[in-house]
């Protein structure tokens, strides 16, 4: 009797351990994890657990986000939701929902093991305008796997629908100038809330974007409802200078009204207006108070974006640098070496006589101090490079990086992206967003941007493991991996310029930089 009461106690203390075990990291059949709103499902594989459009807010048209529904049943999330509602033409009609959007990705090594793993949190580009969390090359299994991370990308709203400034018609539309940027903030919260539950550490979240992303890190440095929701910030090519402003959002909205022909007192009929009806007032309202929409690639951005009312946005971000309020928050900022301008690399037997003569159409008599200059800052250079130099993201970098590191002892990591892509017949050389699928390792699952090869697969490795020490520490540096990296400082100007031979710069191309386009 004794015996087998002994032998049910050995069952018993072995079933319980065996869910335990399964509950806590890792049912790896059936990786289910409790959130405050409900129960969600995501799948598992090679180590890593993914969840994906797990919802984190509801939000009622021009309204600030507000809490999901809860639910009953466990939710299945193995599949992306959908997207923000957009005008694009990589993106299908049928993946975007205007209410559904609101969802979060989760990939983590580890769900209810009480771990705490550094969060980073991505943002996508596209401006204010389009864009998506769901594009294959910021999938996040690499660096959780890499890492042992917990990687969050989130969808929230954009475009006329993000940002429309409504407050000056009825003050129930107070926020609706930053929904978007509200959305984004409501994620955090949902972070900050959750993601402990997926192995997480909620003291320690680091954003990052690219581009559009970028402008969204550091607008979101310049929010107070999102102080305390994050710890770091990586800024990818994302120094654009927003100019809008409560005036310029409020008369933006009132024009829209107007082409509607909506009156103050029938805002509700703005419930039920269609999409495309609403983008076409809101494109025919920037055309009739700035001439047309912003340009992409211009360094100047007017329209539907993000407005400093000075409450919800206290500033703009990159003027030149951030509200105090992020003054104790790391930064890690960069650019690539052509970003978005019309590059000369197809042309292969291109002289330096041919490429003078084209360049003198810009610089006429300065040229050759030009060229000097290119020189002195990339002494390697061809005639081609001459040509297809960026002077949009770069110089606006320097300027923020200067000003960050004379507001604040936080320290600021810079970076500048040389390294060229060498898919046969890539003539776009170290592109924008080139950046992304190597800082990520994502390098298969974009090799028609970088080619699937060794020479991409150790960039790659450096950047990433970059990104993750500076996810993990606030210090980029890779020992062993990439050459020491001090903080930046405008006197000295630290730089991790990252190629084959990946080394340290000083201030190499800030002359240069000011001679093309002067930021001051």
């Amino acid at each position: 009797m004794k015996k087998s009461n002994y032998l049910f106690g050995l069952f018993v203390l072995f079933a319980s351990c065996l869910v335990s075990a399964c509950n806590a990291n890792n049912g790896k059949t059936e990786p289910v994890v409790k959130t405050t709103h409900g129960i969600v499902k995501g799948t598992y594989q090679d180590t890593v657990f993914a969840f994906k459009g797990i919802p984190y807010a509801k939000a009622e048209r021009f309204q600030s986000p507000e809490s999901p529904d809860a639910w009953t049943d466990t939710l299945e999330c193995n599949h992306f939701g959908p997207v923000a509602k957009q005008i694009v033409a990589w993106i299908p009609d049928s993946t975007m929902d205007e209410k559904n959007l609101f969802s979060v990705n989760v990939w983590t090594q580890g769900i209810n093991d009480k771990k705490k793993r550094p969060v980073m949190v991505w943002l996508h580009g596209g401006g204010f305008f389009v864009g998506s969390s769901n594009d294959p090359m910021t999938y996040g299994e690499a660096m959780a796997k890499k890492g042992d991370i917990v990687f969050v990308s989130v969808n929230h709203r954009l475009n006329i629908l993000g940002f429309l400034d409504l407050s000056a018609a009825d003050n129930k539309y107070a926020h609706s100038a930053n929904a978007g940027m509200l959305d984004i903030v409501k994620a955090l919260e949902w972070v900050k809330n959750n993601i402990t539950e997926f192995g997480g550490n909620p003291e320690d979240v680091t954003i990052v974007g690219e581009s559009g992303g970028g402008g969204k890190v550091g607008t979101l440095m310049c929010m107070p409802a999102a102080k305390g929701l994050f710890h770091k910030a990586i800024i990818q090519s994302g120094t654009i200078v927003n100019t809008m402003n409560k005036e310029k959002s409020q008369a933006i909205g009132k024009a829209v009204l107007e082409k509607l022909k909506i009156g103050n007192s029938e805002l509700n009929k703005l419930d039920t207006v269609d999409y495309f009806r609403l983008v076409k007032a809101g494109n025919e309202a920037i055309q009739q108070l700035n001439g047309g929409p912003r340009i992409p690639g211009s360094s100047m951005m007017f329209g539907f974006a993000p407005s400093a009312d000075g409450d919800v946005l206290l500033q703009q971000p990159f003027s030149p640098g951030f509200a105090d309020i992020s003054k104790n928050i790391p930064i890690m900022i960069g650019s690539t070496l052509n970003e978005m301008m019309p590059v000369a690399y197809a042309e292969k037997n291109l002289t330096l006589e041919e490429a003078k003569k084209r360049l003198e159409k810009t610089y006429g008599e300065k040229t050759d101090q030009y060229i000097e200059l290119y020189k002195a800052a990339y002494p390697d250079f061809t005639p081609q490079d001459l040509l297809s130099v960026d002077v949009v993201f770069r110089p606006y970098t320097i300027r923020t990086a200067d000003a960050r590191s004379k507001e604040t002892t936080a320290p600021v990591y810079a970076y500048f992206l040389a390294w060229k892509s060498s898919v046969e017949d890539n003539s776009k050389g170290s592109f924008h967003g080139l950046d992304i699928p190597l800082a990520f390792y994502n390098v298969n699952l974009r090799p028609d941007w970088t080619g699937n090869t060794a020479e991409a697969w150790a960039i790659s490795e450096k950047m990433s493991t970059a990104w993750i020490n500076f996810t993990k520490t606030g210090n980029p540096n890779a020992e062993g991996i990439l050459p020491n990296w001090e903080p930046y400082t405008a006197e000295k100007g630290t730089t991790m310029y990252f190629d084959n031979e990946s080394r340290i710069v000083y201030n190499h191309d800030k002359v240069l930089m000011n001679f093309m386009r002067p930021t001051k």
